[in-house]
């Protein structure tokens, strides 16, 4: 598929993401955020929907977190954008020459990746950050259609144990409807490990995973997860990107 046609599909496809209204709790949850808002906020209007991917539609490098922040992409509507989860992530693609800028504060500061887009298995911010098993399962479906129109692939970054479930199922063929059949990923997560998985999304048949804890303030004030440690996880993902044919 070429650039062109992949943008188009992505924008058409973040079209139908948008007013997607398929899980109760979670729809009521989203909106009541964006009415209720934080006070630092007060003066916003929250995007309250569901969030669709963000990126070059040419991307070799898949980043998947988890959901939306409460106060970041429910409020901004883009992946990461508006919270310190994402001043973290966009930092260090700008530092691996992956973003033009270091910043993400809202839909329209300017920000552009290069080869990586960033996606979500779970569209819609979930109560406490925690989304059930029936949730990510419905919104597989949105998943597996964002990821099968990103024909380049060659890495995928998971960022925790959801995001790394959730790619190794669709690596197993357990496309939507899945995710309440399939238990816990039978595959290790541990931060830095690399594995080769299959990838039957698009023609390019193998890809390579590489798996990180989550970006969150949990991990990164915690010192967890350093700028250093997700340095590193990038460098292997772009070394895999660039090395796999």
């Amino acid at each position: 598929m070429s650039r062109v046609a992949a943008s188009k599909s992505l924008v058409a496809l973040a079209r139908r993401i948008e007013v997607c209204r398929l899980c109760p709790r979670l729809v009521e949850h989203r909106e009541e955020v964006a009415l209720t808002k934080r006070r630092a906020y007060a003066n916003e209007t929250y995007w309250g929907r569901p969030v669709a991917g963000f990126g070059d539609p040419s991307a070799r490098i898949v980043v998947v977190g988890l959901a939306p922040g409460a106060h970041g992409a429910n409020r901004t509507g883009r992946p990461f954008t508006g919270d310190r989860s994402g001043e973290f992530l966009y930092a260090a693609l700008h530092r691996m020459g992956l973003a033009n800028q270091a910043t993400s504060t809202r839909r329209d500061d300017g920000l552009m990746l290069r080869d990586v887009f960033v996606t979500l298995p779970v569209r819609c911010v979930p109560p406490d950050n925690k989304p059930s098993r029936e949730e990510i399962d419905t919104c597989s479906r949105w998943f597996e259609k964002e990821l099968a129109l990103l024909s380049e692939t060659r890495a995928v970054v998971a960022l925790g144990r959801i995001a790394f479930d959730s790619v190794m199922r669709l690596s197993r063929g357990e496309g939507e409807g899945s995710a309440t059949r399939a238990k816990r990923s039978p595959a290790a997560f541990a931060h830095g490990a690399v594995s080769e998985i299959a990838w039957p999304l698009t023609s390019r048949r193998r890809v390579v995973l590489v798996a990180s804890y989550h970006v969150s303030q949990q991990n990164t004030q915690t010192g967890r997860l350093t700028p250093a440690m997700f340095d590193d996880v990038l460098k292997r993902a772009i070394r895999a990107a660039q090395a796999v044919s």
